[in-house]
């Protein structure tokens, strides 16, 4: 089988069979893509059914050297391990060469947190009497409130609120769904956006129930809300890299060190494995030492 034939079946089977999202099998064919171009590079290039292990250690090496932090190198060598468990239950292949194959190892990097004060100096920092002004705060207090992925809030919409009832639907990764608590603060703060500003926009077709719009009233871009948060941590006085995740990190330390429950935090953060969420215990020296001093028979 050619690698043409080969990546088409893979795609299909990405998204006829394991349901991902677009930008997901993407990704998946990016990794297949770069490897064919190491290939073709080194003047190794055959059908896929003839990789041997050592040519994937060879890439392995490559991409190392390209400068690829772990993180990155680990998710490309999960993307070819995939494609290669494909070929194998297809039976173009009779053996698994990235079976022996491994990923460089990871550290695990603490996640940038914001203080109470800092949140609430970025948030106050908004200018309320320029355009957009009560969008913004709306959409930090959003952020913050519900712990969002800044993909998730640009997504939000009106269907999803249920503000009555104190929760919005989130739709996160791999389009699965989750019910997320909202706080009194921001759900006035969506109300007045919606019944101040939003009622008075000229809103584009596709967008009526997206509820953050740009000015030209259609969806926000993720770049455009980096860019805010830059300019109001400047506002503020903070000289620390912030990003919209930043905020969703700083929700998740703040909880946990309220007490919070983790396997509640995992379900408010939509994190499939509760292992992603233990990081947030780390981040807080005091909660640990209280947790064991509570709990621990001998303590």
């Amino acid at each position: 089988m050619d690698w043409l034939s080969s990546i088409n079946g893979f795609k299909s089977y990405l998204k006829l069979e394991r349901s991902l999202s677009g930008n997901s099998v993407e990704a998946y064919l990016h990794d297949i893509e770069k490897l064919r171009s190491f290939l073709i590079f080194s003047k190794q290039d055959t059908g896929p059914e003839k990789i041997q292990l050592q040519q994937l250690q060879g890439f392995v090496k490559w991409v190392n050297e390209l400068g690829l932090s772990a993180s990155s190198q680990g998710r490309m060598i999960s993307g070819i391990k995939a494609f290669y468990k494909y070929l194998l239950m297809e039976d173009v292949i009779k053996e698994d060469p990235t079976q022996l194959l491994e990923a460089p190892r990871q550290t695990r990097k603490l996640p940038d947190v914001l203080t109470i004060e800092d949140i609430g100096s970025i948030i106050d920092a908004v200018d309320l009497s320029k355009p957009g002004g009560q969008r913004n705060k709306a959409m930090l207090e959003t952020l913050y409130s519900c712990g969002l992925r800044v993909s998730e809030l640009i997504g939000l919409r009106i269907s999803n609120l249920h503000l009555k009832e104190g929760f919005i639907q989130v739709v996160g990764k791999g389009d699965k769904e989750r019910l997320v608590p909202v706080g009194r603060v921001a759900v006035k703060h969506i109300d007045l956006y919606r019944k101040l500003f939003r009622s008075r926009q000229s809103i584009k077709k596709g967008s009526e129930d997206i509820l953050f719009l740009n000015h030209r009233g259609s969806k926000l871009s993720r770049v455009m809300v980096f860019k805010l948060l830059k300019e109001l941590a400047k506002k503020a006085g903070l000289s620390k890299h912030l990003s919209p995740h930043t905020f969703r990190h700083s929700f998740a330390t703040h909880l946990i060190e309220g007490g919070a429950d983790l396997r509640a935090i995992q379900e408010m953060l939509g994190h499939a494995s509760i292992t992603t969420t233990e990081i947030y215990t780390h981040l807080d020296r005091h909660y640990l030492r209280d947790a064991i001093l509570q709990f621990h028979p001998r303590s």
